[in-house]
């Protein structure tokens, strides 16, 4: 990703010189050739580890060294945007901390960060363990959006005096500009309210628990790394057997990254009868993707207040299930696995649940009742599962390419039970191969037994009963190797 460099032109006139050049970076690693920050060197070399403390960058953009034979200033000439507010933050707090870095023709280059011992009265934040916190969050953060002038270098990070949540108020001050604008203007006056005397405990304490909850989620960029095709395919074969053109399906919606690093434009509608494998496919494509997943049951929401949560007017007014499971996973880019979503056209509430889907699907932001901030979601994908494709509507399928699952074959069938589910469940169970033997007959007695069933549920319970009563076999009755022929199966299955 491209650098830009943004070279400050201080005013020797005046008290606040900027010394330092701000460069924007998307670094979550940084080293020795792309540093947090550089310091200047061309009078003294500094150590590897070097303990001091930041004077104010806004009015004095240096280092100060604790060596032993005294204190050496040190200016900095480089910053990584992200930090800037950070740096400022420790210099106004007169934090103590110890730099990594390494000597180099450019400076000083420091590429950690880390709290030494605290003197008396320069807590950093109500939490312990907060500069580690603020340094990784940064990390993962995108540089701040639009160009960075000189007045931003030399702007103080945030005028309000706001100390009753002081760990979110601390975030604020030091990561406010990484936020997306309207989430960093919706804290400011969210944290107005949390701290004001003008408004009820009830709309305090709302206002806290909603910034909590806001400042807690990584909002990241939509940028997503291509995927390797190979690994791709290899996580399909692990979850699906069989079902080569569903498989060719997936690999095609989603292969779309490595050209435009977005999310393709469709998510994904899973339809096939139940037990052929569609939530394990949805599983495997947020596998493939590097993205946390999590799940909407359609079938138990009948009102959209569900989803979008309710007003703060109200005393027990809690977040939707949109916005907890934006919570859950802590970040904004993340897999939408909406189950059942045929049932999503029943609501019984005051409206329909399927027409709060239509503003999730569509990428263009989110509003949570109870937040009352757009949520961005272009870092969403939406995989939905579903039995029957003549009970979704036509606006919510043209959202999604649509792939059917068909159901296995009866040979399809044969290989998944003693090739995949009977392994398994011998291995889960401690029994081995040789201990628990199913023969040929045995096989076509369990095929036959669940041939009025769709999908491999059945196939799955059945591995298990088998697996169950041999080990019982094995423990109570001391018998060493236990075979299931087709009379065997029969008698079992028929029980």
């Amino acid at each position: 990703m491209p650098v830009f460099d943004f070279n400050s032109t201080p005013d020797n006139n005046e008290k606040n010189i900027c010394t330092y050049t701000i460069f924007k970076s998307d670094e979550s690693n940084p080293d020795t050739d792309h540093p947090i920050m550089v310091l200047d060197n061309t009078t003294k070399e500094w150590s590897h580890h070097s303990s001091g403390m930041f004077t104010n960058p806004v009015k004095r953009t240096s280092f100060e060294f604790d060596e032993n034979d005294g204190t050496y200033s040190s200016d900095i000439k480089k910053i990584d945007a992200r930090f800037i507010s950070l740096l400022t933050w420790l210099g106004e707090n007169h934090i103590r901390v110890r730099l990594s870095g390494e000597n180099t023709k450019d400076g000083y280059a420091v590429y950690k960060i880390r709290e030494t011992d605290i003197a008396a009265g320069s807590k950093l934040s109500a939490q312990d363990g907060f500069l580690q916190f603020m340094i990784e969050r940064l990390l993962s953060s995108s540089a701040p959006s639009g160009e960075i002038t000189d007045e931003d270098a030399l702007e103080t990070a945030d005028d309000m005096k706001l100390t009753s949540i002081q760990s979110i108020t601390d975030f604020m001050n030091c990561a406010g500009s990484t936020l997306p604008d309207n989430i960093r203007l919706w804290a400011k006056r969210n944290l107005a309210v949390a701290n004001s005397h003008e408004v009820t405990p009830e709309e305090r304490r709302h206002a806290q628990r909603a910034l909590s909850i806001m400042m807690n989620i990584q909002w990241k960029n939509n940028y997503f790394e291509s995927i390797d095709p190979v690994e791709a395919r290899k996580i399909l074969d692990e979850e699906l057997y069989g079902m080569e053109r569903v498989k060719q399906r997936i690999m095609e919606t989603i292969i779309q990254i490595n050209r435009t690093h977005t999310l393709p434009a469709y998510g994904i509608l899973l339809i096939g009868p139940a037990g052929t494998g569609k939530s394990q496919i949805a599983y495997a494509v947020a596998r493939i993707l590097k993205l946390p997943w999590t799940t909407l049951d359609m079938s138990s929401i009948n009102d959209p207040e569900q989803l979008t949560g309710s007003s703060r007017i109200y005393s027990n007014a809690k977040p939707g299930i949109i916005m907890e499971a934006f919570s859950m996973a802590g970040e904004s880019n993340l897999v939408f696995i909406i189950n059942e979503l045929d049932k999503a056209a029943s609501g019984k509430g005051n409206g329909n649940p399927a027409d709060v889907l239509l503003t999730l699907l569509d990428n263009l932001g989110f509003t949570d009742n109870y937040i009352e901030c757009m949520i961005p979601t272009g870092g969403v994908y939406p995989i939905a599962t579903a039995n029957e494709k003549d009970a979704i509507s036509a606006p919510i399928l043209s959202r999604f390419a649509v792939i059917e699952l068909p159901d296995y074959t009866s040979e399809e069938k044969k290989i998944i039970f003693s090739k995949f589910s009977m392994p398994k469940t011998l291995k889960r169970m401690g029994l081995d191969a040789n201990e628990c033997v199913v023969t040929d007959d045995g096989l076509d007695a369990v095929i036959d037994h669940f041939k009025n069933t769709s999908g491999i549920r059945d196939l799955e319970q059945a591995a298990e009963h088998i697996a169950a009563n041999a080990l019982y076999q094995i423990e109570v009755k001391k018998i060493k190797k236990v075979v299931f022929d087709r009379e065997a199966v029969n008698n079992l299955l028929d029980m």
